[in-house]
């Protein structure tokens, strides 16, 4: 019986003519021994011993459909023009059956970094196929086949400049925006003017010019009793009260639902849905300023406050510990408490169902794996000799998930109906009131190209991937502006949530689906207040944390707005 040896096999699979399909499989072929070999067979030797060179097209027989793909694209030099052609290139992955699908989408991923590694990326074609399958023998034994479509798109002037994962560092020069944005991030607390120029390079008379032109544009106010103090002026002035003491509410008008923001932009999305508004503000001399607009939506009273600070700091965490404590000791017929905002997706470059696209929302909600929480906490990651990773973690589930059940509901709902969604709907609403505003057009959903996705391969370089696709016969419904509702854990943690390797690890994992700029001492204070119902609704603005991609933010807080709305009006009335 002749002996078997196991060979990556290269086979043509297609050509036309702007493009090529190559299979490299992995196959069982007896040893030749002294029988002649076909002549369109290359059987290698010495180093590359095991490689075989297949030089006739396969006959088409019946196609499994790969397990996952991965697209991206690379620019070559033209040696005769001096141009540059990009080439879109698709990889297609074929796994053992033995194979965990679990394990799949992480050894797919791995398998393409040590591909496209920047100090050993092939120059050539030739170089590109055997490296493929110098990693298929030597490195990736779970691999049966894989294949990879070459297509040569256009020719360009010039490469786009190389994008790189680089934190800013410089302080910036002062602009409206920029000095807009620093009020807002403040609010409610007013902020002064030499704390303004104090994370400024420009100087105070600079500073002071800008803040004039926003005094005149009615954008933000300077304070009475401080006149180098500034604030946000809001929308419906005429509907805001200056208190010295929250006014007492009569049982029956109790707000029951309590909602949470951590920006100005999403508390403004969150107040267009909402009915009957009335705010209050508490200036404060000592502490935190309160700020707290009061209103309807569908048949609940509602209540929504903007955290006067969030981020990595532990000021931050303390501060957004107490006020949300604050806010459920002043109004303490609250059943349901929501944060909702902005937040950074976790792409599944290989996998379409799982996948989390900028403008999709998602709601924190158990994982269907069986882990009980729909908020963690990574607050330390320790890399062992071993190249495992250990993750310390905290994780929040409420003890009722009524608000999860009501999302899975809205999700299946929206699948069998026709038309738009509803949330679609309270989302024109939002954009309608919002669009008064001078700044209107920001709310609208950015331009599906800017949704660009990128690929950490270390050292500081990324890579642009392809989005995956859905199965064939299906459509993607973001190319028609449609966002995807996803239901999953979000998590925090800024040890991961700004590192690429381990924020996919940790999201893997876990099952995240998203990262927020950590409001775990939300959480932590809505758990201590022993409320049994509450619910995180992010819109993804990102694919880090919500604080990376501007022209995303408005349109990402307004349809996770869009979403609470759903959720609020399917929740049964407290009578």
């Amino acid at each position: 019986m002749a002996n078997t040896e196991e060979r990556i096999v290269m086979t043509p699979k297609k050509k036309t003519g702007n493009s090529t399909t190559l299979a490299m499989e992995r196959k069982s072929i007896a040893s030749a021994g002294d029988q002649p070999r076909k002549t369109s067979l290359h059987v290698a030797g010495g180093e590359h011993s095991g490689i075989v060179i297949n030089k006739e097209v396969e006959a088409g027989g019946e196609e499994v459909p790969a397990h996952l793909c991965l697209e991206f694209r690379v620019f070559l030099v033209n040696a005769n023009s001096g141009k540059h052609a990009q080439e879109k290139r698709v990889l297609s992955y074929w796994f053992k059956q033995e194979f965990p699908p679990v394990q799949r989408p992480r050894y797919a991923q791995d398998f393409f970094k040590q591909l496209v590694s920047p100090t050993e990326f092939p120059r050539d074609y030739v170089g590109f196929i055997k490296k493929i399958m110098k990693l298929m023998q030597l490195s990736f034994p779970m691999f049966k086949k894989i294949e990879v479509e070459l297509t040569q798109e256009k020719e360009i002037e010039t490469i786009p400049d190389r994008p790189m994962s680089a934190e800013p560092t410089a302080m910036p020069e002062a602009t409206e925006e920029k000095v807009l944005d620093m009020i807002e991030a403040s609010y409610p607390n007013p902020i002064t003017l030499d704390k303004m120029c104090g994370n400024f390079t420009s100087n105070e008379a600079n500073v002071r010019a800008i803040l004039s032109e926003l005094q005149l544009k009615k954008k933000i106010k300077a304070m009475e009793s401080n006149l180098n103090a500034f604030t946000r002026v809001q929308g419906d002035q005429e509907n805001i009260t200056v208190v010295k003491q929250m006014p007492k509410v009569e049982a029956a008008k109790q707000p029951t639902i309590a909602i949470i923001t951590g920006q100005y932009y999403e508390k403004m999305a969150v107040d267009a849905m909402m009915t009957n508004r009335q705010t209050f503000v508490r200036y404060a001399t000592v502490g935190e300023t309160q700020a707290y607009t009061v209103g309807d939506i569908g048949s609940h009273r509602c209540v929504v406050t903007k955290l006067p600070m969030t981020g990595h700091s532990r000021e931050a965490s303390i501060a957004s510990g107490s006020s949300t404590t604050r806010l459920l000791g002043t109004f303490q017929g609250v059943e349901y408490v929501f944060i909702v905002g902005v937040g950074g997706g976790v792409p599944h470059y290989t996998d379409y169902d799982r996948h989390v696209r900028l403008g999709d929302v998602v709601l924190a909600a158990p994982n269907k794996a069986g882990q009980r929480f729909i908020y963690q906490y990574c607050q330390t990651a320790e890399v062992r000799e071993s190249g495992e990773v250990v993750f310390e973690t905290k994780s929040w589930c409420p003890p009722e998930i009524t608000l999860q059940l009501i999302g899975e509901q809205l999700k299946d709902k929206a699948k069998v109906d026709e038309g738009p969604a509803c949330w679609q709907t309270n989302y024109s609403c939002g954009l309608s009131e919002l669009s008064g505003d001078q700044d209107g057009q920001t709310w609208a959903r950015p331009a599906q190209v800017t949704d660009k996705l990128f690929m950490s391969i270390g050292g500081g370089d990324l890579i642009e991937v392809g989005h995956p696709t859905p199965k064939p016969g299906t459509e993607d419904p973001r190319g028609n502006g449609t966002p995807v509702l996803h239901i999953g854990p979000v998590a925090a943690g800024r040890g991961v949530s700004l590192d690429d390797q381990l924020r996919q690890e940790f999201a893997y994992k876990n099952g995240i689906l998203a990262y927020d700029s950590e409001l775990d001492s939300v959480v932590e204070s809505i758990y201590g207040n022993r409320k049994d119902h509450y619910m995180l609704i992010r819109g993804i603005a990102d694919y880090k944390d919500g604080t990376r991609r501007k022209e995303w933010q408005h349109y990402a807080a307004l349809m996770a707005a869009s979403v609470l709305k759903s959720v609020i009006v399917n929740i049964e009335p407290m009578y």
